[in-house]
């Protein structure tokens, strides 16, 4: 269920040998992102979890069964704001409704992300997918309106 955007990356990553490539990839994706306005890193866009500084405010456009989801990140380490570009690329453009179904372990496995990062990091790319996903179905219920 991964966007095209997460798919090329995948491609990218089967590319390289090692992880250090893999690594500096991550990090180039990270410095390639957007930068988030000052204004949003505020205690409500912050991602508890994470010992980085990570920032995460969620978008939502359309409503009903069209919305589509979307969100601006940022981070205070390289790393985790190129994981939170991978996450953008796992998650942007999809309905909101879909957003909690996405196997965001396997998908990100399939980088090798998960046996190459740190406790620490992976404790907090946790936390940035719960913050996502519970934004998402905030959104899709229908009480969201």
């Amino acid at each position: 269920m991964a966007t095209q955007a997460f798919e090329d990356i995948a491609d990218t990553f089967a590319f390289f040998d090692d992880w250090e490539d893999r690594y500096r990839h991550v990090i180039e994706l990270g410095r390639d992102m957007p930068d988030m306005e000052d204004a949003l890193k505020v205690p409500a866009t912050k991602v508890d979890g994470c010992a980085s500084q990570v920032w995460i405010m969620p978008e939502v456009t359309g409503s009903g069964p069209d919305a589509r989801f979307d969100f601006k990140g940022d981070s205070d380490a390289m790393i985790v704001r190129g994981l939170i570009a991978v996450l953008h690329a796992l998650y942007a453009g999809l309905p909101v409704g879909q957003v909690p179904q996405v196997d965001a372990r396997a998908e990100l496995g399939r980088l090798g992300l998960d046996e190459n990062l740190s406790a620490q990091r992976s404790n907090g790319l946790r936390a940035m997918i719960t913050r996502i996903r519970e934004a998402a179905a905030a959104q899709a219920s229908p009480e969201a309106g």
